[in-house]
């Protein structure tokens, strides 16, 4: 078996696609033409519902079907039917109204101004029910909201007798992913049965292999009759991880018509309620700590909602559960079901929320036991995971927090908040700790051919959502056949290739670059050293056994300087700095661009980002005009670091997920430094003039 020796990999390699995008010679999925063998595309627009709670009782589509150029309307009435269990994906299948802004028709038409004029045309009629939209603590949980058993009682115990105690409750808005490109399909149905896919789809997605299981769950037809290409990804964030209903509805208006391409972008105002988002949270933590500033108790419960269409749960409480010590910890996860649109995946699902709050209160805590914010978290460390036992895989936490201190200048920091002025600005200094598991997928496989020459065809169902995958499997693949990477021609995101896990949980290259070792050891060991044109394997990779006995995560530190002006309470984040241990990188180039892409995240969480939605579930915030988020202006002298290693619990590669750990903790370590500035706490996200200026009134006297 030949050993996997970098060579290619570890270079800061530029893009291999980076030409194609700029150019804009790169095919997005709603871009495909006739050079993807995309014909004379009809096109599809969206009818949604006015009503959060309810039933569709009429829908009237004369006048859309009397304008030029339209197709047709779909509604519930005359919608192909559909398979499957998955209710977000079962749209058009009843009169059943669960969310405003659901998909009631979709209106189909020979061109997209006239099917977006046509969607305008339609009237639905709608019978209101009563509808439950509001996340509220107080009326959701009056009930629960003291912890109740033997081990809650423990801890309670150990809290009151605690030299120093924080009791304080945090809060995260509704977070909206918004990659730049949106949600698009382009679909057709083969009208010749036997001759090829039944469904062909050109999708925006993380994942190739997954969509098209899901679809054909969905259209309850076999996963071989499905093929989903998305070769061009423009950003997901976890969004374009699972198919949703938009891309549903492609594949059903074009259910309608066999044989014909039809094409649906969603629209930026729909993305805010039909492709999934961050559920706001709601989190009380008590942290109790001796005389010393050792964790002795964590009582934690983390309040956030569902939709009544589809459970899922941004699970808050997995950060505080491992991070620290501490010998007695409850911790709780409690939903309210409302009808609301369908949460989902956004970067790191509940470990942003869940290490705000964490980090947050550890900063607390250190004022209260008069420590250093640094010196806390380390004395703090543990070896085994509090949560399972197990030893950590190589956790290098400390590492990270002093050499993020000595680089960062953190010895300046002043021993009390609001003390350092520059003019009119407050300046202070923030930090927060980070982790992400380190994941593995298994069911990833790779194809290999040899083309002569020394040029090998390396084909897998992996995704490139910015990433950098078309890159670092370029990369990956080299050292493994021993080539260099212009000998490689990659494909992917095609899920008629060999299968691939979702570009998601972190674990993309990962997952494929050990799919892609184990494929060229098994192409070696039966083709040599010099195979002839024509030789072609496929196979998978493995994983050393030995990390189901290890706890497999990644950490990381964050430093921020806030400055905060002392009139207006404007906030600028004027440098950032992380620190990261991830294993081997295997890319400098494209992980720092990671690791800031999180951590910019990160900063818009704390001061920008807000999800607003009114009493009749309507989503105020729809567009990127109302719904802030970074620009160039917002970021200053911002840098990402990592510590030379490589973790063989991780397999040949020895690399660790890079997609996430930058956002968490991030927004953490910037409200920690808006407080050492102003010596005002802020609980609730996002950190704006408004809940800063009643307190710095006070603090100049205006």
């Amino acid at each position: 078996m030949t050993a996997f020796t970098p060579h290619e990999t570890g270079r800061g390699l530029p893009r291999r696609e980076a030409l194609l995008k700029v150019t804009g010679r790169a095919p997005y999925s709603a871009e495909v033409g006739p050079a993807q063998g995309v014909h004379d595309a009809w096109h599809a627009a969206l009818v949604l519902s006015s009503i959060a709670s309810g039933r569709v009782t009429a829908v009237d589509a004369a006048q859309a079907l009397a304008q030029p150029g339209i197709v047709a309307v779909l509604d519930h009435t005359n919608a192909p039917r559909l398979a499957g269990d998955d209710d977000e994906h079962l749209v058009l299948q009843s009169e059943r109204i669960e969310f405003r802004g659901q998909i009631v028709a979709i209106v189909i038409a020979e061109s997209s101004e006239a099917a977006r004029e046509g969607a305008r045309l339609v009237r639905v009629a709608q019978e209101a029910t009563a509808a439950r939209t509001r996340f509220d603590l107080d009326a959701e949980f009056e009930a629960e909201r003291e912890p109740h058993g033997d081990d809650a009682a423990r801890t309670l115990a150990s809290l009151s007798g605690a030299a120093h105690v924080v009791d304080a409750t945090y809060s995260t808005p509704p977070e909206h992913n918004n990659p730049m490109e949106p949600h698009a399909i382009v679909a057709r149905w083969n009208d010749s049965p036997g001759g090829g896919p039944q469904l062909e789809a050109w999708l925006s997605t993380q994942g190739a292999t997954g969509a098209a299981k899901t679809l054909a769950t969905t259209f309850g037809i076999d996963a071989d009759q499905v093929r989903v290409r998305g070769e061009y990804v423009g950003g997901g964030f976890g969004s374009k991880g699972v198919v949703h209903a938009p891309d549903v509805a492609g594949a059903l208006a074009a259910r309608a018509h066999p044989g014909r391409w039809v094409r649906l972008t969603v629209t930026r105002q729909q993305m805010f309620v039909l492709t999934g988002y961050r559920a706001p949270t709601i989190e009380r933590i008590r942290l109790g700590a001796d005389a010393d500033g050792r964790l002795l108790a964590l009582d934690m419960t983390a309040y956030t909602q569902v939709s009544t269409v589809k459970q899922f749960i941004e699970g808050a409480t997995g950060v505080p559960a491992m991070m620290y010590g501490g010998e007695r910890r409850t911790l709780r996860q409690k939903v309210a079901t409302l009808n609301v649109p369908v949460t989902s995946w956004m970067r790191a699902p509940g470990e942003m929320p869940g290490a705000h709050a964490l980090e947050c209160a550890m900063d607390e805590l250190a004022r209260a036991c008069d420590l250093d914010p640094v010196e806390l978290r380390i004395r703090n460390d543990v070896a085994t995971d509090p949560a399972t036992g197990k030893p950590f895989n190589g956790r290098r936490l400390v590492d990270c927090l002093r050499l993020g201190a000595m680089r960062f200048g953190w010895s300046e920091r002043q021993a009390e908040p609001g003390t350092t002025r520059d003019g009119e600005w407050l300046v202070g200094l923030g930090v927060a700790s980070a982790t992400y598991p380190a994941l593995m997928q298994r069911g990833s496989e790779t194809s290999i051919e040899a083309l002569g020459s020394g040029r090998y065809r390396v084909r897998m169902g992996s995704a490139d959502i910015g990433q950098g995958a078309w890159t670092v499997l370029g990369q990956i693949a080299a050292d493994a056949l021993g080539v260099g990477i212009d000998d490689i021609d990659l494909q992917i995101g095609d899920s008629a290739g060999p299968p691939a896990t979702v570009a998601g949980g972190s674990s993309g290259t990962a997952s494929w670059g050990a799919s892609i070792i184990g494929a060229a050891q098994a192409f070696r060991e039966k083709f040599g050293d010099d195979p002839g044109q024509g030789d072609e394997l496929r196979a998978g990779g493995t994983r050393p056994e030995e990390y189901k006995k290890h706890a497999m995560h990644s950490f990381g530190a964050h430093f921020v300087q806030a400055r905060v002006h002392a009139v207006t309470g404007e906030v600028r984040v004027a440098r950032m700095l992380g620190v990261f241990s991830v294993g081997r990188v295997l890319n400098p180039m494209l992980v720092r661009s990671q690791f800031i892409g999180g951590m910019v995240m990160g900063i818009g969480a704390a001061l920008h980002e807000a999800g607003v939605r009114d009493e009749l579930g309507h989503v105020a915030t729809g567009d990127l005009a109302s719904y802030h988020v970074p620009t160039h202006a917002d970021i200053a002298d911002i840098d990402a670091i990592w510590l030379d290693e490589v973790d063989p619990l991780m397999g040949p590669l020895g690399a660790r997920g890079v997609g996430e750990i930058g956002i968490v903790g991030a927004s953490a370590a910037v409200a920690n430094a808006v407080f050492d500035a102003t010596g005002i706490r802020v609980r609730d996200l996002p950190i704006t003039p408004a809940t800063l200026v009643p307190g710095l009134t006070g603090l100049t006297g205006r």
